[in-house]
């Protein structure tokens, strides 16, 4: 027998798959087996494949090949998200061109995922920032304009005033900009929108999709639908008016101040001429933070006092209006009512300037609380010191304040969510270019499609000075007059990347299609994508996006199906002494030691060995050699001639039983575990060589090399492993024919005896009775009752 050498080996069968075309899917035929396996694409990074891609591509490749063993046609493609900041920060630094910088990333990146031996299907390779891709990104950007589902309007970006430039939020730094360590601010812009809040109330809808509940859940936050009402204050000495929304207006009469937004477009009309020049120093700080900063939990508010006052609709009391930046323009009305008794923030903010804590409502006990801490939707309580509505119970107090608004024209009951329109302008380089030009008179027009892709240009400032990178060109702006006339200008911002992440599963089953995005028969026939895996930091954008674009798509005619991801799956994460590996850290793996050493089978199976797929597992640089020695067990197993038994037959129908479900619910850890189980076992009661073939298919998904030189090297098989069938247990032989009685006497443990399974009574308690050690404890004694469980126990019960 020869040692199993294993990079050797994984070479070999590696250049056999290519060869033989083994992962390659026709997606030109209609499969009702099909399975789309879809694993989230990587950004071509110019490192190694570190840790996390392993255990990301790892999982998903035993899940395909397990489903192709299965009987599944499976399409599992591979491409690059390769638009974004990485590679426009390296063209400053270094002044290689993006382009170049990312296409020998991605063939440095190629190389690496195939030789982690996953059967990918490089046929049908996307990259996002060719233009053959992002042509037809353009293409999806004008259908949503043509179908009033894109509009531009003016919104805040982040501005670095030293280096005159907008920046992506990635790049501001505790209010600072990473480049020069200036403060930054906010600086107003007219910017591209998708109206992706048309399709709030789809996006609330999960019920076709077999996704985690925590991502479900962040979905419907994200989205945030809330019931409520619009209630409406007068400014004092003022013709306006300001709204406020609250989904509690149970609680307007605990109102005692007022907040509005640094960036109501009203604020600097309503401050009186004592207080402009605090409140225009405050909004100027304001800007300088982020929305994130302003809102977290636990920072401490801070407001100024405006010197206005509002008329409380239901009381005619003068209220106090405060700025303060916890409220966000782009949440609600911009302005919120405070109520400190019932709400922990207006607490903070009322303890912080002093005023006055007045209780509206109180629980069914008559106590005060606030509504942090409880659903608001299902309160119990009662309404107190509110006029005609006190004693009402919270819930019918509720409706019934409303409905008194509302005939005071005062107030109007309304659905309000968090979900923003998705901002899609950047002032970036390397995105795809917007498709957009504008006539002399400043009007957008679509660039027409025989005109896409809309090709960025190349003689560009990647870092320039007060405007977007796309303003330098000098030969966007000739093209531009060149085909639609003089005075005619270029879109000069990019699109936010998650727009060419947002369709490219559509892209896949015909990557290569020329005259339209993607071709719609082969589209419908392989999608949706049956499983899509990677990581739930993406839940709340390009999983949302995602949605929303496919629901557009679907609404247009152009697919079949509303939903493009019908089970989701969220890989864990993989520690080391407990932490996350960072290099600052000092504790990051290199998967590449582990593999020239072991090879990529073994450093698959230890990753999946760690822990359930879902949660990760702690690294240990000695745990791995286990697996190595479990893959020397099989392989001298398989090089031994042996001949199985009744009870190895047994065993084995269990092991593909467990085996199976275990894969199935990506519980990899507990399947080799199995695996192993049952290789200990047969090497002490052999095991038949067909019993060898189907050991060697449920490993197969786990170690693909292994499994492809012990099928057809070692056990002589034609053809590749990965077309053999997947075992099916026989429910029957999963039950073992002897079972072990537990003997008690008092019900405490004497002994233990092997019978057949469903023995008759009788004969088991004679047995039972007669066992050496038990035989000491009924001689003499007096049997006052014998208490038999089938296939279990038997207890005597004597006389003490």
């Amino acid at each position: 027998m020869q040692d199993y050498t294993s990079n050797e080996i994984e070479e070999k069968w590696q250049r056999y798959w290519a060869k033989e075309q083994l992962y390659n899917v026709d997606t030109s035929v209609a499969d009702s087996n099909k399975y789309y396996n879809l694993v989230m694409f990587p950004y071509p990074s110019g490192d190694r494949l570190h840790i996390g891609h392993w255990y990301n591509y790892g999982g998903t490749d035993i899940h395909g090949r397990f489903k192709r063993l299965q009987g599944h046609t499976v399409l599992q493609p591979m491409g690059f998200d390769s638009f974004g900041l990485p590679a426009e920060n390296y063209a400053i630094k270094t002044g290689t061109p993006p382009a170049e910088s990312t296409m020998n990333n991605i063939d440095h990146m190629r190389k690496q995922l195939k030789s982690i031996g996953a059967m990918w299907d490089w046929t049908h390779e996307v990259v996002t920032s060719s233009p053959e891709y992002y042509k037809w990104t353009q293409w999806v950007f004008s259908k949503l304009y043509e179908n009033e589902l894109c509009y531009k309007k003016k919104a805040p970006v982040n501005w670095c005033p030293s280096c005159q430039t907008v920046l992506a939020n990635e790049q501001v730094q505790d209010g600072k900009c990473e480049r020069c360590d200036s403060e930054v601010t906010k600086k107003d812009l007219a910017q591209w929108f998708f109206k992706i809040t048309d399709y709030a109330d789809q996006l609330l809808d999960h019920s076709e999709l077999d996704w985690p509940q925590k991502t479900v859940l962040m979905q419907k936050n994200w989205i945030g639908k809330s019931k409520g009402c619009n209630v409406d204050w007068k400014v004092d000495g003022s013709d306006l008016t300001l709204s406020t929304f609250t989904t509690t207006v149970d609680t307007v009469y605990g109102v005692t101040f007022v907040v509005i937004s640094p960036e109501h477009p009203e604020l600097m009309n309503l401050v009186t001429d004592e207080h402009k020049d605090s409140v225009a120093e405050y909004v100027n700080e304001a800007k300088k933070k982020s929305d994130i900063d302003r809102t977290a939990e636990g920072k401490e508010k801070t407001g100024v006092n405006t010197g206005a006052f509002v008329v409380h609709p239901l009381t005619g009391k003068k209220v106090p209006l405060w700025v303060a930046d916890y409220v966000l323009m782009n949440y609600g009305t911009g302005v919120v009512m405070g109520v400190p008794a019932h709400d922990q923030r207006d607490m903070d903010f009322a303890n912080q300037y002093g005023f006055e804590i007045v209780q509206s409502i109180a629980d069914t006990n008559g106590e005060t609380f606030v509504y942090d801490d409880v659903d608001k939707y299902n309160v119990k309580g009662k309404i107190i010191d509110s006029d005609d509505f006190t004693g009402m119970d919270i819930l019918e107090g509720r409706l019934a304040i409303t409905k008194k608004l509302e005939e005071m024209n005062a107030g109007e009951g309304t659905i309000q969510y968090k979900l923003r329109d998705w901002l899609v302008s950047r002032q970036r380089y390397w995105g795809a270019p917007i498709p957009v030009v504008y006539d002399p008179e400043g009007k957008a027009h679509l660039v027409p499609e025989e005109y896409l892709p809309w090709e960025l240009p190349t003689d560009v400032d990647y870092n320039p000075e007060g405007v977007s990178p796309l303003a330098t060109s000098k030969e966007l702006f000739e093209r531009t007059e060149k085909i639609f006339g003089a005075g005619w200008t270029p879109e000069v911002d990019t699109m936010d990347t998650f727009v060419c992440s947002s369709w490219y599963y559509l892209r896949y089953p015909s990557a290569t299609e020329e005259s339209a995005p993607f071709n719609i028969e082969k589209t419908n026939n392989w999608s949706p994508v049956d499983m899509y895996i990677g990581g739930p930091e993406h839940a709340c954008m390009h999983l949302l996006y995602a949605r929303f674009i496919n629901m557009a798509l679907h609404d247009l005619g152009y697919v079949k199906y509303k939903e493009p991801f019908k089970r989701l799956v969220h890989q864990g994460l993989i520690t080391k002494d407990g932490a996350k590996m960072s290099k600052s850290k000092g504790n990051v793996v290199s998967p590449d030691e582990f593999v020239e050493r072991f090879g990529s089978d073994v450093f698959r199976m230890y990753l999946m060995f760690m822990g359930p797929y879902t949660e990760g597992g702690d690294w240990s640089d000695r745990g791995i050699t286990g697996i190595v020695r479990f893959r020397d067990k099989v392989w001298k197993l398989l090089n031994e001639d042996s001949e199985g038994n009744a009870e190895s037959e047994v065993k084995l129908h269990q092991t593909i039983k467990k085996v199976t479900t275990d894969m199935e619910n990506f519980h990899f850890n507990t399947a080799i575990a199995a695996l192993m189980e049952y290789v200990n076992f047969v090497s002490q009661n052999g095991i038949s060589k067909d019993d060898k073939l189907k050991l060697i298919v449920m490993l197969a998904p786990l170690a693909p090399h292994f499994a492809e030189e012990s099928w057809q090297e070692v056990l002589g098989q034609e053809g590749s492993v990965f077309n053999a069938e997947w075992p099916e247990f026989d429910a029957a032989k999963t039950v073992e024919s002897n079972v072990q009685i537990v003997i008690q006497v008092n019900g405490k443990l004497r002994g233990s005896i092997n019978v057949a399974r469903d023995s008759e009574q009788a004969q088991v308690v004679d047995m039972a009775s007669n066992e050496g050690n038990v035989v000491k404890y009924l001689e003499d004694a007096e049997i006052l009752k014998t208490i038999y469980v089938p296939n279990k126990l038997v207890n005597f019960v004597v006389k003490a």
